[in-house]
């Protein structure tokens, strides 16, 4: 008994549970542009509580999600050790775009940017990591078109992801089909033509993610 945390910190500890609890489940509904006023109402607390646990939108969704993309990073330790880099990369993607049709939150996470936000840091590192080399050992393989750069494929992914809520809103399963056409698009054929324009650099790829969203701060 002795251990047992005062009244008020035990009313602390639960208040920021709820919100937390709350707030995955509002952001995998609406996105991580939802109010915070929803997440404060649903946990029973006021707005004055869920600001003095989480100051900015960033602190609670790097809480909501620090420990969200276990099965992707996972998935992408998987990818990185299959004999053939087309299948591993191809397995990749459908896992992960199963993750963004499932939930809004995660969608908002891997398609686009939100500063201060350190699961989302790390979570975008792995997958540029996983994807860079699947990328270039299809490539060496053979299997990937040679013009191919990792921020052609990213932009192009957080473009397709990003429609995937709309998707699923008309059937469930909608977001396999362009998948499928986007991947074909990626195979090495001797007479697909070159493409057009420089392809991104890794900073102008961080600035149009940032510019998708989320936009609403607090």
């Amino acid at each position: 008994m002795g251990d047992r945390p005062p009244a008020g910190r035990r009313d602390a500890l639960r208040n920021r549970r709820l919100l937390t609890d709350k707030a995955r489940e509002v952001f995998a509904e609406q996105g991580l542009d939802a109010p915070l006023d929803e997440i404060a109402r649903r946990a029973g607390v006021g707005n004055a509580t869920l600001y003095r646990h989480f100051p900015t939108r960033a602190a609670l969704v790097d809480e909501v999600f620090r420990d969200a993309f276990a099965d992707t990073t996972a998935a992408g330790e998987r990818a990185r050790t299959a004999e053939d880099a087309w299948t591993g990369l191809t397995e990749y993607l459908r896992t992960v775009f199963a993750g963004l049709a499932a939930d809004r939150g995660t969608n908002d996470l891997m398609t686009t940017n939100l500063e201060g936000v350190t699961s989302l840091e790390a979570i975008h590192a792995h997958n540029r990591e996983t994807i860079d080399g699947l990328l270039r050992r299809g490539q060496e393989q053979g299997s990937i078109r040679p013009d191919l750069t990792t921020e052609d494929l990213l932009f192009t992914l957080a473009a397709l992801g990003r429609a995937v809520p709309a998707l699923t809103t008309v059937a469930p399963d909608a977001w396999l089909r362009p998948l499928a056409l986007l991947l074909d698009g990626l195979r090495a054929r001797s007479a697909t033509p070159a493409l057009p324009a420089p392809a991104l650099t890794s900073a102008q790829l961080g600035t149009v993610l940032l510019t998708l969203g989320p936009h609403r701060r607090r």
